[in-house]
């Protein structure tokens, strides 16, 4: 198969669909790897190294586009780059289409078989491909919350962790998976006092062994939610339903009574955030203040830190990729975990949440 790995244009987005290592693997199963040119340099790989992993480097995305049979990125595909994907072609990167009609109309426009790293499950039922930038937004979403803090960004002017005689910042995590988890353990090197708020008692019996003790657990009810937030001088949104919109959880009435110059980071804005306020911003310009709160809302987050995030996400999507590479459609068929992935084939919706979210007509991939 050839493979083809553009560079990303979305605005702030440094990271790579490959690095030299994953070509390797490409190329020792058989397969050719298209390159765009430069599409390495914000990890800090050079065009040779792609040579001499064995790729061919071009000179456009368009070149990458019209030579390869599966389309590798990072981030959803911009309007010039859905339009030329056709009939046959795979792609194969994060899509997050429940919360972006427009682009999934131009995947179905295209006729091409999109599949979703957001959606691609493991045999426990977790989110493989999603985990290692869940675990790099979570611990950014606290770097994040202790800049919004700061007078300059319009915050009340709060160090998280405090100082001996003056108490820490008290952080609200809404959501105990992965995100949350990884928040916690930031925040809880920051010094801030920190609680987790989930609707699983089960994981909030985890939580508890896990951080013995020294993260709040707390039932997230709506009245538990309020009181939470009210106190709260930051707030980390990090709620997920796979392949669903995200709920919103916090309402403009909530953000009505929280404290004046405290802070949402809401992590979940990909799915088209958890905050009733949130608007994507990005990372050039990535706060902005409504009701006297100072909102931050990038949609990729793991961007700030392109070197750690390409390298971990390339571990995790490169076995899934091979198999599609090799196999083709039947990789699907033979795979479950990898079928859940797909999310479009052939001008079909084939996940029943983003047909959900966006009213369009859900195919089960089983019967494709």
């Amino acid at each position: 198969m050839k493979i083809g790995c553009p560079k990303e244009i979305k605005a702030n987005e440094y990271r790579v669909g490959l690095v030299p290592a994953s070509v390797k693997e490409y190329v020792h199963h058989g397969h050719q790897v298209y390159m765009e040119k430069s599409a390495g340099l914000g990890v800090g790989v050079s065009d040779q190294d792609y040579v001499e992993a064995g790729a061919t480097v071009v000179d456009s995305a368009e070149e990458v586009f019209a030579n390869a049979d599966m389309i590798v990125k990072v981030k959803e595909p911009q309007a010039g780059e859905w339009a030329q994907l056709r009939e046959g072609q795979i792609l194969y990167t994060y899509l997050h289409l429940a919360a972006d009609l427009k682009q999934t109309q131009g995947l179905i426009d295209s006729g091409c078989t999109a599949v979703a790293y957001e959606t691609i499950t493991d045999s426990q039922g977790g989110l493989p491909l999603l985990a290692p930038m869940s675990e790099v937004a979570g611990r950014l979403s606290i770097q994040a919350a202790a800049r919004c803090l700061e007078k300059e960004s319009g915050g009340e002017g709060l160090l998280l962790g405090g100082v001996p005689g003056v108490p820490a910042g008290r952080i609200v995590i809404i959501g105990g998976g992965v995100v949350g988890t990884n928040a916690a353990k930031m925040a809880l090197g920051s010094g801030a006092e920190v609680t987790i708020l989930d609707r699983s008692l089960p994981r909030l019996r985890q939580l508890d062994d896990l951080f013995a003790g020294r993260v709040r657990t707390c039932y997230s009810s709506m009245e538990n939610l309020l009181e939470e937030v009210r106190g709260a001088d930051a707030v980390i949104g990090a709620v997920l339903i796979p392949g669903a919109k995200a709920p919103k959880l916090v309402s403009k009435m909530m953000l009505s009574e929280m404290k004046e110059g405290s802070c949402l980071v809401d992590v979940a804005i990909d799915q088209g955030g958890c905050f009733e306020t949130s608007v994507a911003t990005t990372h050039s310009d990535p706060i902005f203040v409504e009701d006297n709160v100072v909102h931050y809302c990038v949609a990729n987050m793991p961007g700030a830190v392109p070197r750690t995030s390409t390298y971990a996400l390339n571990n995790a999507t490169l076995p899934y990729g091979l198999q599609l590479a090799n196999k083709k459609m039947d990789a699907l068929k033979g795979n479950p975990a990898l079928m859940d992935g797909l999310n479009v084939h052939e001008g079909k919706v084939t996940n029943a949440f983003v047909a959900e979210a966006l009213n369009f007509d859900y195919c089960n991939p089983a019967q494709l």
